[in-house]
């Protein structure tokens, strides 16, 4: 397909009433219609697509009156385009969701150890989504591990786009293996075994500290006590070493007196960043602290309360946000976003579940949640709390699908019906 022939294709799905959102002093414009690119997933995707967009629609409906909704622009990616298209991330696609400035997507295939490259890869990369959020916090009735798993509230910043998710590396026994392992052997003096496969791990200043900043900005707006960041610093000493050296010279020269080093954090007077100054003009404070990866995941299950924003390298990232997932609820529960500094591209977190595909049995609740994360950056906020406000209640009266229902001992109901039951105690919330 030619790639005019392909812009064709795209453009014939975009819906006529939509308006762009637009972007204007480091912030969106949005307009009441706003278009928004969604893309369906492969697998389960179709389906957990359908309850969510039900129960966005509904929430715009209910918060609104009709005054304003979203039209809605299908992209292609996955499986699905491949079978249209021939190729697994049209061009168009990219270009789209740059128009769009927010689009949300179900869930992607991506291959082990062969096949092609991951799809959610290559869109972070070519978008520079360099900043994956995630949210974790445990609704009443969510199975969990803890004892106390209300303790549970923290957000992940993940770093996106360097790390060993750069992909650069080369299969055991290429010439560009054998290359690597020669030149490293005769110029540096290390030995590397010579049935090695080749990876490489850039951690940048400039990407670190980007994703930093973004993660101490989202503390001192949102009130949050800490900010932690996520290291094995003490192995990989000039990579996440240097990933947490550049957070603190970062907080130090941009921050001043906005945080403080856990070391010298005087409890009685580091007070909230969203509290104002006391009477004696303490300035309001927000703790940075760092931990090495394999303590953190001990501290999250021993002292989830202690922890509040954490920030990390992509593959640290990727664990911590899984791991902390698990504590209140799962991945299926988790919800999720990948972030330009003008682009948006909320997401399922969890993987495309290709054997349940059909079976009205999927837990769609991850991408209801990235969903309402979505109007909250449209600043659709009554909206967003109307969706988190119907799962919150569906949940705790029981209402769940296998997953979970397994977990729980109780009864399960179908996607559909639990998109239905969200979209019913929605209304009752809103009436309460």
């Amino acid at each position: 397909m030619t790639d005019r022939t392909a812009e064709r294709v795209g453009e014939a799905g975009r819906p006529e009433w939509g308006e762009p959102i637009g972007f204007r002093d480091g912030g969106l414009v949005v307009p009441d219609h706003p278009l928004v690119g969604f893309i369906e997933g492969d697998g389960i995707g179709p389906e957990i697509w359908r309850a969510a967009k039900d129960v966005t629609d509904a929430a715009v409906a209910v918060a609104y009156g009709g005054r304003r909704a979203i039209a809605w622009w299908e992209l292609a990616a996955g499986e699905k385009a491949y079978r249209q298209h021939g190729e697994y991330l049209p061009a168009w696609t990219a270009d789209a969701l740059r128009e769009c400035r927010v689009g949300i997507k179900g869930p992607l295939t991506t291959p082990v150890g062969g096949g092609f490259r991951s799809v959610n890869v290559t869109l972070r990369q070519t978008l520079d989504l360099y900043a994956c959020v995630r949210p974790v916090r445990w609704f009443r009735g969510l199975p969990s591990p803890l004892r106390d798993p209300e303790k549970v509230d923290m957000v992940i910043f993940r770093e996106n786009t360097e790390d060993v998710y750069a992909g650069i590396e080369w299969a055991m026994g290429s010439p560009e293996a054998r290359k690597l392992i020669d030149y490293l052997a005769g110029e540096f003096g290390v030995t590397v075994r010579a049935d090695s496969g080749i990876g490489l791990k850039p951690i940048s200043r400039a990407g670190s500290e980007r994703i930093i900043r973004r993660a101490l900005r989202f503390a001192l707006e949102n009130g949050r006590r800490s900010v932690t960041m996520m290291h094995k610093g003490n192995i990989q000493k000039h990579t996440e070493g240097a990933f947490r050296q550049w957070g603190y010279d970062l907080a130090e020269r941009e921050f001043t007196e906005r945080f403080v080093r856990e070391a010298a954090a005087d409890a009685a007077t580091v007070v909230s960043a969203g509290a104002a100054a006391d009477a004696a003009g303490t300035v309001p404070a927000v703790i940075l602290k760092d931990r090495i990866a394999d303590n953190m995941f001990q501290q999250v299950l021993l002292r989830p309360a202690d922890y509040d924003v954490i920030v990390a390298p992509n593959l640290n990232g990727d664990y911590i946000s899984d791991a902390v997932a698990a504590l209140a609820g799962g991945l299926g529960v988790a919800a999720g976003v990948n972030l330009s500094d003008e682009v948006a591209v909320f997401e399922a977190t969890h993987g495309s579940a290709p054997e349940l595909a059909g079976s009205d049995v999927a837990n769609p609740t991850s991408l209801i949640l990235s969903a309402a994360m979505l109007l909250d950056h449209l600043g659709w906020g009554q909206a967003a709390r109307l969706v988190s406000a119907g799962v919150e209640a569906t949940v705790a009266k029981g209402v769940v699908t296998a997953d979970l229902a397994r977990q729980l001992g109780v009864p399960a109901v179908g996607t559909r019906a639990y998109s239905e039951a969200v979209v019913s105690s929605m209304h009752t919330s809103e009436r309460d």
